[in-house]
C-alpha cells in the first residue's frame, strides 16, 4: 500500500514538488494581470473611440475566443512535448501580443488592437491548459483544490495589480496624456524573460492519479472520458462562470460611474483594491476553508452567494450595488479552480485531454460581455446582470452534483 502524503506537496511516492509547485505558480500572476486590465480598458475604448458598450464587448470576446480556438492545439503541445512545451509557447505568444501595442498606440487602430488581443489570448490558453491541471498533481490527490487555490492566489494579486496599472496610464493621467501602449509594452518585456528562465530549467513530468471510484460509479471503470458526467457539467458550469466573471468585471467601471455617481479613476480603484482585493483574500482563505470543509460544499456556498449579491445589482441602488459588487468578488473567487479541479478529479490518462476540452469552456468569456453590453444598450446597466445572476444559479447545481458524487 502506498503511504499517505506527509505534506500538500508530496506525493505518494514520496516526491516533494514544492519549489516545482513556487515556480509555476508565478505563471498565475501573469494572466491574472492579463486579463483585469482589459477591465480597465474596456471602458478606455469607449471614451476615446466612441464605441458602444457592445462593442467594447468584443475587446474580452477576443481574448476568450482565443481560448476556444488554441485550447486543442495547447492540448496537442502538452500530450506530445509535455508541460513545459505548453508553458514556453504560452509565454512567446503572450509576450509577442503585448509587444504589438507599440505600433498599435501610434496607429491607433481598434481592429489591430483587437488582433493584439487575439495573439495574447492564445498564449494564455496555452499557459492556463498547462500550469492549472499542472499543479492539481503536484502532490496527493485530495490536496488537489486546496493546490490550485493557493496557486490562483498569486492569480488574484495579478487581478489586483492589472487594474491598478490600467488606471494609472489610462484614468489618472492629463487628458491627451493616456499612453495605452506602454503597460503592454512593460508586461511583455517581463513575460519574455520570464519565457527565458523557463528555457533553462526543466520541469518534472508528474503523471495523474489513477481514477478514483466515486458513488455510483463501477470500481475501477476506465470509462471514455465523455462518459464521466461530473466532468461534463463541470465544461458546463466553468463555462458559464467565466462568463459570469468576465460579464462582472467588463462592466464594473460602468455600474459604479453610472450610479454611484463616481469618477473612472476612482471606480477603477474601487476595482484594484476592493473587488480584487477581496477576490484574492478569498482565494488565499477558499485553501484554508477546503482543509476543513469538502470543496463541493464550499463551491455551492460561494455560488449561493453571488447569486444573492447579483441580485441587489439588478435594482441599480449605487453604492449598495458596490457592496453587492464586494460580496460577490469574495464568492466567486475559489470557483474557477475548485470547478477546474472537481471536473479532473478522476480522468487518470484522460486528465490532459480533459484540461484541453475545460479550457475551451473559458470561451463563456467571449459571450457574456457580448449580450450584457446589448442589454446595457436598450435597457440599463444595472438589468445586464441578470446574465452573471443565472449563472451562477447553475453553478450551485453543479456543486450539489460534485458534493453527491464524492470518492467511494
Amino acid at each position: 500500500m502506498k503511504p499517505t502524503p506527509k505534506s500538500l506537496f508530496q506525493a505518494a511516492d514520496g516526491k516533494n514538488y514544492f519549489w516545482t509547485f513556487v515556480l509555476v505558480t508565478t505563471l498565475f500572476f501573469l494572466w491574472g494581470f492579463a486579463h483585469s486590465i482589459l477591465d480597465v480598458l474596456n471602458k478606455h475604448f469607449q471614451d476615446t473611440m466612441h464605441i458602444s458598450k457592445a462593442e467594447s464587448g468584443l475587446v474580452q470576446a477576443v481574448v476568450y475566443g482565443g481560448y476556444f480556438l488554441m485550447a486543442l492545439p495547447a492540448g496537442f503541445i502538452i500530450r506530445r512535448y509535455g508541460y513545459r512545451a505548453g508553458v514556453l509557447t504560452g509565454l512567446l505568444l503572450y509576450g509577442c501580443g503585448a509587444l504589438l501595442f507599440w505600433p498599435g498606440g501610434h496607429l491607433l487602430s481598434f481592429p489591430f488592437f483587437l488582433f493584439s488581443l487575439f495573439v495574447i489570448g492564445c498564449g494564455l490558453t496555452c499557459l492556463e491548459t498547462a500550469a492549472n491541471p499542472y499543479v492539481t498533481v503536484l502532490g496527493g490527490e485530495q490536496g488537489a483544490e486546496r493546490r490550485i487555490n493557493l496557486a490562483q492566489s498569486f492569480n488574484g494579486l495579478g487581478w489586483i495589480v492589472g487594474p491598478l496599472v490600467g488606471t494609472w496610464f489610462l484614468f489618472a493621467q492629463s487628458e491627451g496624456q493616456a499612453d495605452i501602449s506602454m503597460p503592454y509594452i512593460i508586461i511583455g518585456v517581463l513575460v519574455l524573460l520570464v519565457a527565458l528562465v523557463f528555457a533553462k530549467i526543466r520541469l518534472p513530468e508528474v503523471a495523474a492519479a489513477e481514477p478514483v471510484a466515486m458513488q455510483g460509479d463501477e470500481v475501477g471503470a476506465d470509462k471514455p472520458l465523455l462518459r464521466h458526467s461530473l466532468f461534463v457539467w463541470g465544461m458546463v458550469a466553468l463555462f458559464l462562470y467565466v462568463a459570469a466573471q468576465t460579464g462582472i468585471n467588463s462592466f464594473f467601471i460602468n455600474y459604479v460611474t453610472e450610479t454611484a455617481g463616481v469618477s473612472n479613476a476612482t471606480a477603477g480603484l474601487l476595482l484594484s483594491f476592493g473587488g480584487m482585493g477581496l477576490f484574492m483574500l478569498g482565494r488565499m482563505s477558499g485553501s484554508w476553508l477546503m482543509a476543513r470543509l469538502h470543496p463541493a460544499r464550499v463551491l455551492l456556498y460561494c455560488a449561493l452567494g453571488a447569486a444573492a449579491s447579483m441580485t441587489l445589482l439588478l435594482p441599480g441602488w449605487g453604492r449598495i450595488g458596490v457592496g453587492a459588487f464586494f460580496v460577490c468578488y469574495l464568492c466567486e473567487s475559489i470557483m474557477f479552480p475548485t470547478i477546474f479541479s472537481l471536473s479532473l478529479r478522476g480522468l487518470g490518462r484522460h486528465t490532459k485531454m480533459g484540461s484541453s476540452l475545460l479550457i475551451m469552456c473559458i470561451v463563456g468569456g467571449a459571450v457574456a460581455p457580448v449580450l450584457m453590453g446589448a442589454i446595457a444598450d436598450h435597457s440599463t446597466i444595472a438589468r445586464a446582470f441578470i446574465v452573471p445572476l443565472l449563472c451562477f444559479v447553475v453553478i450551485a447545481c453543479y456543486a450539489c452534483k460534485a458534493h453527491n458524487r464524492r470518492p467511494a
